[in-house]
């Protein structure tokens, strides 16, 4: 009897818990459903066709929405426009991290940096290739020049 109690007491608390959890970080987010506490949206989902229920919460609350999956929100963005404007801003023109390439470069080329490091070595990359003759006149004439010779040693040596 006790124990019952007890087990009630500490549901209860759970609950409580994350139902405080849930709406405290709530005024920051987009509009969209109200979630289940610990179950979130995911009961208001058709899993069989998502497209669908995401087709009519986006009707009800506009292109761009927040679920929750769980006890996490995710910002949907629902059609071709919102997701062209998204994605031409500034906000999200960065690219997501990548913990163990990131550890290994420690943030530095082309290739895993993000930003404002990227952006310098970007450039850093391409002054060095002009000033090394890139998009000049006379790297491509020395290129085709060493091509016309290996052709020529080729049909030399019956290619």
């Amino acid at each position: 009897m006790v124990l019952a109690v007890v087990l009630v007491l500490c549901l209860s608390c759970l609950l409580l818990l994350s139902l405080w959890k849930q709406s405290s970080g709530k005024e920051k987010l987009l509009p969209g459903p109200t979630p289940l506490p610990i179950l979130g949206n995911t009961l208001q989902l058709d899993v069989n066709d998502i497209s669908k229920s995401l087709s009519n919460l986006s009707e009800a609350y506009g292109p761009v929405f927040t679920v929750y999956f769980g006890m996490k929100p995710t910002v949907v963005l629902y059609g071709y426009e919102a997701v062209k404007e998204t994605l031409i801003g500034e906000e999200f023109s960065g690219r997501g991290s990548l913990p163990l390439p990131e550890r290994i470069s420690k943030g530095h080329g082309i290739l895993f940096s993000n930003e404002r490091r990227w952006k310098e070595t970007w450039c850093f990359s391409l002054m060095t290739l002009w000033n090394f003759g890139m998009e000049k006149r006379s790297i491509e004439d020395r290129v085709q020049e060493e091509a016309r010779c290996l052709v020529e040693e080729l049909k030399t040596n019956g290619g």
